[in-house]
C-alpha cells in the first residue's frame, strides 16, 4: 500500500522550499509583495480600523532549517494578517445551541488545508451571533486553525459558507489585503511539517491542549511572489488529486480484500475448501474422546463438574455443515476462563507482568510498556497463558482472538478469556478463524447495561462446528495460504 498520508508531507516539504516550482523574473520579488502589504497595513493603522502591533522579534538566520530562492522573504504570520484571534462559547455552552440559525463552527469541522465541512453544524441565534460573539464574526476569505483537541488543522472561509461564527477552539486568521496573498497558499504552509512541529511543541500548559495567538502570530512562513505562490497551490492540488485516486483505489481494494477474506473464511470454516477423507473418522468420535478427557480430569479433581448442557437445537445452527461432522458448545471442547481483576486488593504473592485487551489484537499482540500486578499462587495457576492458549476479548472489541505463540509464559486480566482444548491436538487456529468469521457476520455482540460484554456463560454456550481433527488442521492450513495471498 502507498502511504499517501507521506507523500502529502513530502509534497508540502518541497513547496516551502520553492523546490516544486520555476521562479521566474516576470513575478518580481517577494519583497515588493511585503512592502505592499505594510503599506496597506500602514493604510489601515492610520484609518483606525486596526490597532499598532508592537514590533514582532528580528527572524534570526537559525530559525530556518531550509534555503529558500532568493526573490522568496521569510515572514512571520502577523506580518500579513489584520486580526488574529479566536471565537468564543456562547452563554449556557451546548444548551445555547439551536437547530437552525447563524452557524456555529467546531474544531471537527476543520478537515485540513482549505476545507470545511458545513454539514454537522451547530446553531446560534443572530442575536448572540452579532451581540455577545460578535467579536468572532467569521468572514470570507479568513483561515482557521485549530488550537485545542488536534491542533494545526486548517480550513478557509467562502462566502457562501456564510454566515458563521466559532468558538475558542478554532483561531482565525484574516489577512490584511486578501488579493495580495494566495490563500490557499497560506493554508497549506500552515500544514507543513515545519510548521505543524513549530505549532505542536508550543502547547500551553492546560486541560486541554492549546496553542496562544501569540505562537501563531510569531509562526514563520515563506512568503513567495503573489504568481508564485498561485503556481505553488497549482501544483499541490494537481498532485494531491492524483493522491486521492490512488486512496480511492486503495479503499476499494481493502474493502475488496475483506470481503474476499471473508467469503475465504466462511468457506473454509463450512469444510468447502478442503477434501473430507474416511481416514479422518467423525466429529462424534472426536467429541466422545473429548468427553472422555473431561472426565478424566474431573476424577483427578483438577476440573469442576458442570451441568450438562443442551444438545444444540437447529434453531441454534447459523449455517449447514458437514456429515461427518457435528455442533457443539464451546465449553464442551475448551476449557476457559478470565484472569484477574485489576480492582483486585489482593496484594500477595509474586509482582509480575500481565496483558490486557489493549494488548491483544486480531492475529497479533502489542507487549510493549506492560504492566505489573500481584499474583497469589492460585491466581498464577489460573491466569496464565502458555503457547499454543486462544485468547478472546470480552470487552472493547468483543471476540477479537490471537493465539499466543510465545515461547513464554504470561499473565491475562480478567477481561481476556483464555481457551485451552481438553485434548492438546485441538486445532485452535480454526477456531480463530472461526471467531472472525462470527465477529464479521455480527453474531458475537455485547449484551447488559453500561459495558457490554462477551461473559464466560455465553463463551461456554457459544454454537460451534467440530470437524475432525485432521480436517480442522486442513483448513487452518488452506485458510492461511490462502489469506497469506491477499494481505
Amino acid at each position: 500500500m502507498i502511504d499517501t498520508k507521506a507523500l502529502r508531507s513530502r509534497i508540502l516539504d518541497l513547496a516551502i522550499q520553492g523546490k516544486l516550482t520555476d521562479q521566474l523574473p516576470s513575478d518580481g520579488t517577494a519583497e515588493e509583495l511585503y512592502q505592499q502589504i505594510q503599506a496597506e497595513k500602514q493604510a489601515l493603522i492610520n484609518e483606525g480600523k486596526i490597532k499598532k502591533e508592537k514590533p514582532l522579534p528580528e527572524i534570526s538566520t537559525d530559525e530556518i532549517p531550509f534555503e529558500i530562492p532568493s526573490n522568496w522573504k521569510i515572514i512571520r504570520l502577523a506580518d500579513i494578517s489584520m486580526v488574529i484571534s479566536k471565537g468564543t462559547t456562547p452563554r449556557g455552552g451546548k444548551v445555547s445551541y439551536l437547530e437552525s440559525g447563524i452557524g456555529f463552527l467546531r474544531a471537527e469541522n476543520l478537515m485540513g488545508f482549505d476545507k470545511i465541512d458545513t454539514s454537522n453544524l451547530k446553531f446560534i441565534d443572530e442575536e448572540t451571533h452579532l451581540g455577545y460573539l460578535k467579536r468572532s464574526v467569521l468572514e470570507s476569505g479568513d483561515i482557521l486553525i485549530s488550537i485545542a483537541g488536534t491542533l494545526g488543522r486548517t480550513g478557509i472561509v467562502h462566502e457562501e459558507d456564510l454566515p458563521l461564527n466559532t468558538n475558542q477552539a478554532i483561531a482565525f486568521i484574516r489577512l490584511c489585503k486578501k488579493d495580495l496573498c494566495c490563500l490557499e497558499y497560506i493554508a497549506f504552509m500552515l500544514n507543513t511539517a515545519f510548521v505543524q512541529k513549530a505549532l505542536g511543541f508550543k502547547k500551553v500548559d492546560m486541560a486541554i491542549p492549546n496553542l496562544s495567538l501569540n505562537v501563531i502570530s510569531n509562526i514563520l512562513l515563506p512568503l513567495p511572489p503573489l504568481a508564485e505562490q498561485k503556481r505553488i497551490v497549482e501544483r499541490v492540488e494537481k498532485i494531491f488529486r492524483l493522491l486521492d485516486t490512488i486512496d480511492e483505489a486503495q479503499e476499494k481494494y481493502s474493502a475488496d480484500s475483506q470481503i474476499l477474506k471473508a467469503k475465504l473464511i466462511t468457506a473454509g470454516i463450512q469444510g468447502k475448501l478442503t477434501k473430507q477423507l474416511p481416514s479422518d473418522g467423525t466429529a462424534e468420535e472426536l467429541y466422545q474422546q473429548i468427553q472422555a478427557e473431561k472426565q478424566k480430569l474431573i476424577k483427578e479433581g483438577k476440573l469442576k463438574k458442570e451441568k450438562p448442557l443442551p444438545p444444540v437445537s437447529p434453531e441454534e445452527v447459523p449455517f449447514e455443515i458437514l456429515e461427518n461432522w457435528m455442533w457443539v458448545h464451546l465449553g464442551e471442547i475448551f476449557q476457559h476462563n478470565t484472569g484477574k481483576a485489576l480492582n483486585s486488593a489482593n496484594n500477595d504473592g509474586q509482582l509480575l507482568e500481565y496483558i490486557t485487551t489493549s494488548n491483544v489484537y486480531w492475529d497479533r499482540f502489542e507487549l510493549d510498556s506492560l504492566k505489573q500486578m500481584y499474583f497469589s499462587d492460585t491466581e498464577i495457576e489460573k491466569c496464565t497463558i502458555r503457547k499454543g492458549d486462544l485468547l478472546m476479548c470480552e470487552g472493547g472489541d468483543i471476540g477479537r482472538s490471537a493465539i499466543w505463540n510465545f515461547d513464554f509464559e504470561m499473565r491475562i486480566q480478567n477481561h481476556l478469556h483464555r481457551l485451552r482444548g481438553y485434548i492438546p491436538d485441538i486445532c485452535q487456529k480454526y477456531y480463530y478463524y472461526l471467531m472472525w468469521l462470527y465477529k464479521d457476520k455480527g453474531m458475537i455482540d455485547g449484551r447488559g447495561i453500561g459495558l457490554q460484554g462477551f461473559s464466560s456463560k455465553r463463551v461456554h454456550e457459544l454454537v460451534v462446528p467440530l470437524p475432525p481433527l485432521a480436517e480442522q488442521k486442513r483448513i487452518a492450513d488452506v485458510l492461511e495460504r490462502a489469506l497469506g495471498e491477499i494481505e
